[in-house]
């Protein structure tokens, strides 16, 4: 067993479970063939996020660009997807449904990556501790909901993504407060347990420091009015609540793929696709500018055309 390939692996999924608890979408890549040579090996796992961000190493110079495309339209096509790269005779009979991509690296290399999205469950944190604070996490927990109990003073703004819903239940201890560092992170939802005349309250305070369209995600009182209710009564409305919101697709807006558009160019020598940018080898050929996987292929060309 290589050692250091199993912690590098470890702390791929280590990121992948901090990425899946504030509900930020990503791919995970795991190499599941590979025929040598190529610095890809079986297991190798890496992660892209929907802003560029790569951790862990799916493979070289060849692999990388073209699995950072395909992880993108994973994300977007929201399924999985078996991902074949190399020359197509380096493949045999494929799997249906496999996305062949012909790369004809120098090292002769090819492999197979599993992509799989992962669009988590909803982020909630709910902050307070009282039995209904309690009662509420025990029941959006048995839905495979990412869940997080705080206590009014242990919450920080830097617990929320965009993607997380926040339940304020500290009944009267710092509504405020909380609220307004809730808010700057402009999280999906922000409900308060509190009544109608104190949500006024509330809402009056928060006017003075955030405009209506800041204050779109906040719902005082928090949760289906079911009139007069227990405390674990409150807590199965909010979730209630919550679960309707989800199923209209409130908490499910679409993917952001936060990356600029890169035009892309044909490798002339290998066939490959690569990003037209300037650390793709470009070299000018009369008034055509030619783009290459790596050096070799461009010193190749520019040998053929005398240049």
């Amino acid at each position: 067993m290589n050692l250091d390939r199993a912690v590098e692996g470890w702390g791929v999924l280590e990121r992948a479970v901090d990425l899946a608890r504030r509900g930020t979408p990503f791919v995970l890549a795991t190499v599941v063939w590979r025929e040598g040579p190529s610095s890809g090996q079986h297991g190798s796992r890496a992660i892209y996020t929907a802003t560029g961000e790569i951790h862990g190493w799916i493979g070289g110079a060849c692999a990388e660009p073209v699995f950072k495309r395909e992880a993108v339209k994973t994300l977007e096509a929201g399924s999985p997807r078996l991902l074949a790269l190399g020359a197509n005779d380096r493949f045999g009979d494929l799997p249906d449904g496999t996305m062949a991509v012909e790369m004809s690296c120098q090292s002769e290399g090819a492999l197979q990556i599993y992509l799989e999205p992962v669009i988590s469950m909803p982020h909630l944190v709910i902050i307070g501790d009282s039995p209904m604070a309690q009662t509420l996490c025990e029941q959006a927990s048995q839905l495979d909901w990412n869940v997080e109990l705080v206590g009014g003073p242990d919450f920080s703004e830097g617990l929320l993504s965009s993607h997380s819903i926040v339940v304020v239940a500290t009944q009267g201890h710092g509504d405020e407060d909380i609220v307004v560092a809730a808010l700057k992170a402009s999280p999906a939802y922000v409900g308060v347990v509190a009544s109608a005349k104190r949500g006024e309250v509330i809402r009056s305070f928060l006017a003075q420091s955030f405009d209506e369209t800041e204050l779109d995600a906040l719902r005082v009182p928090a949760g289906l009015n079911l009139g007069s209710t227990t405390h674990k009564e409150m807590a199965v409305a909010i979730l209630a609540d919550l679960v309707q919101r989800r199923a209209a697709g409130e908490f499910a807006a679409a993917i952001q793929i936060d990356l600029p558009k890169v035009e892309t160019a044909i490798d002339p020598i290998c066939g490959m696709t690569v990003d037209a940018v300037d650390t793709s080898h470009p070299l000018d050929v009369g008034d055509m500018t030619y783009y290459f996987c790596c050096s070799g292929c461009r010193a190749a060309f520019g040998s053929q055309q005398g240049v």
